[in-house]
């Protein structure tokens, strides 16, 4: 692909180079190679620039370069024109569209034609399968359940009862969707009984489910993940959750039953949400932190329990010098005494 085709798919613009060059991939820094374009996004990585032996690299205008062996296409983001230059030399395979002979699929559900039904798929009754599906194998999908279009359902996957996923999600390797939620009630003999889990989950169009992760459906109504939310491996979503547009949720991530999250929350690796809470818009709680209240709009948090991000840096700071502080505090006890024997 000529370096001028690439600059207008990925929004960025010539600065230096042969508008004809060609470009055939994308790769980091440390690894690119001739033929391939680059970025650098985080200042850290600038001495790489020197080394790196790729044919062309996205800039902001805020860098300047020094070599003239490389094009330069300037962007505001490099970061988000890499990821676009990736997608364009990376294109998903389209499917195939076929049933296997293997697959066991209720007489009732409705597949649609253009559909890529994989070995050993199970696929109950009363199912809406949408145009350009693709189900890996071994994965179930219980009854009443709905698929829309242009989804990929990989393998080990399973979609229990009742539950809707939207048009262009993904959802990876042996992930649960709809698995009961977490209910019980104690009886009079103090036994724990099971609370029965009527409800469904609803996965809205655009979002993507790691693998190995589990959304809990309600114990009635239902569990939703909106539009364009992004869930990582290991994540669990409790019963009755809602998670809205564009949240980001971290690796073992957990999230007590009937929590809340707002719109482009980002909760980082393994932080934990107690039950019925609040995460308002843009809030970011930072990795192996916990909150037990609500967070308000734009807040970023860190510890257990989650405090205002700056001031728990100012305490983890206070935090390592405990040790000298300790010892002089014993110092000035010591020289107190002294004064008052006199």
């Amino acid at each position: 692909m000529k370096l001028s085709e690439l600059a207008a798919l990925t929004n960025s613009a010539i600065a230096q180079g042969d508008f004809d060059l060609e470009i055939e991939s994308a790769a980091g820094l440390d690894i690119a190679r001739n033929g391939q374009i680059t970025f650098l996004a985080n200042p850290k990585y600038t001495p790489q620039i020197k080394e790196t032996r790729a044919s062309a690299i996205f800039l902001n205008e805020n860098v300047e370069l020094e070599r003239e062996d490389i094009a330069v296409l300037r962007v505001r983001d490099p970061y988000l024109a890499y990821t676009r230059a990736l997608r364009v030399f990376n294109p998903q395979p389209e499917i195939s569209a076929s049933i296997h002979r293997t697959a066991v699929i209720d007489e009732t559900a409705k597949i649609s034609e253009n559909v890529e039904i994989s070995a050993n798929v199970v696929i109950g009754a009363n199912c809406e399968i949408g145009e350009n599906v693709k189900i890996y194998p071994n994965a179930t999908v219980y009854e009443n359940v709905k698929i829309g279009a242009n989804c990929v359902i990989h393998s080990g996957v399973s979609v229990r009862e009742n539950c809707e996923i939207g048009a262009n999600c993904i959802v990876h390797n042996n992930t649960t969707i709809g698995s009961d939620g977490f209910g019980y009630a104690k009886t009079e003999e103090k036994a724990w009984l099971k609370i029965p889990q009527t409800g469904r989950v609803v996965l809205e169009d655009d979002v993507e489910i790691g693998a190995n992760s589990a959304i809990d459906c309600a114990s009635v109504g239902e569990t939703r993940i909106k539009r364009g939310a992004k869930i990582d491996n290991l994540v669990q979503i409790g019963h009755s959750c809602t998670i809205d547009e564009d949240a980001l949720i971290c690796s073992q991530t957990g999230l007590a039953g009937s929590s809340v999250i707002g719109k482009r929350v980002i909760l980082a690796g393994q932080v934990g949400i107690a039950g019925h809470l609040k995460i308002g818009d843009d809030a970011v709680i930072t990795a192996k932190s916990a909150t037990s209240h609500d967070v308000e709009n734009g807040k970023i948090l860190s510890g257990i329990p989650a405090f205002d991000n700056r001031e728990w840096l100012r305490s983890t700071a206070a935090y390592r010098r405990l040790g000298d502080m300790a010892k002089a505090i014993r110092e000035l006890t010591r020289k107190i005494k002294e004064l008052e024997q006199k």
